[in-house]
């Protein structure tokens, strides 16, 4: 798949740019954004009510302002199954609440609902290693499967309220993200059965046509790519590297974006980011 040539309209610049530049941490390198990160994290729970499952937060001990990522797992699954990414995501400077869902069995429209739901939630912390630490002006919204074609969603629906998007190996049941304006990177494996990615990845991104985009096809992936410990990479790397570069805004993860990892048989960007 060839890299695409690509001219960024105002509308698109504005949406890419739209989190305020923080930079958090040393300057990254290849090797660093696929171990885990310079911060110690901590973890607590909390309630999603009638809006979502609950969730596991996750986030820096150190002191500083982080933004929020809510992060959700695929049909069938529970938070436990991406409890290790969010944990290097956290690691690597940012407040993430591995949720569950209302049901095991909610579709991609619920998970996006949820998505937005469990965001609000964690931007009302006011007790535990969480609390002082939320910038609630830096979203972002990642998951697996139904829990990624629900990220495209969520992201597709709240382009002023969402800084950025990673899908992983993402289901849904239409491949239309014609009016996504939100940089949304997706990560399909290259033998998944369950979302192929040439009916599910590839068509999402291609329907995306006003957005920063990526994509990365992992060679001998499949489906579950997400739920391996260590943390599977690339996919690990980018999500990272994707939040960084647009939910907080810091262009020193650039590079990193625009280097095709040796793990994707299959690349294409809207980059240089």
């Amino acid at each position: 798949m060839r890299k695409a040539s690509y001219l960024c309209g105002a509308a698109i610049i504005s949406c890419a740019l739209s989190a305020a530049a923080v930079e958090i941490g040393p300057n990254p390198t290849f090797s660093s954004v696929r171990a885990t990160g310079p911060f110690a994290v901590s973890s607590q729970t909390i309630s999603g009510g009638t809006s979502f499952g609950g969730a596991t937060v996750y986030s820096p001990n150190a002191p500083g302002r982080y933004a929020i990522v809510a992060f959700c797992p695929g049909f069938t699954a529970t938070r436990s199954s991406i409890d290790t990414m969010a944990r290097r995501l956290a690691s690597h400077g940012f407040i993430v609440a591995a949720i569950d869902t209302r049901s095991t069995l909610d579709q991609p429209s619920s998970r996006a609902t949820q998505l937005i739901a469990a965001l609000n939630a964690v931007a009302r912390i006011t007790t535990g290693p969480a609390a002082g630490k939320i910038d609630s002006t830096r979203r972002i919204v990642t998951g697996h499967s139904m829990g990624g074609g629900g990220t495209l969603i969520a992201a597709t629906n709240n382009p002023s309220a969402i800084a950025a998007a990673i899908a992983l190996a993402p289901w849904n049941t239409s491949d239309n993200f014609s009016a996504n304006r939100v940089p949304s990177a997706i990560i399909g494996g290259a033998l998944d059965t369950i979302a192929p990615v040439a009916s599910h990845s590839v068509p999402f991104y291609n329907s995306m046509t006003r957005n920063e985009k990526l994509l990365c096809v992992i060679s001998g992936a499949g489906h579950f790519f997400p739920q391996e410990s260590p943390p599977n990479q690339p996919a690990s790397a980018l999500q990272i590297s994707w939040a960084k570069r647009f939910g907080d805004g810091d262009t020193r993860y650039g590079f990193i974006l625009n280097a095709r990892p040796s793990e994707c048989g299959s690349w294409a960007t809207t980059g240089p980011f």
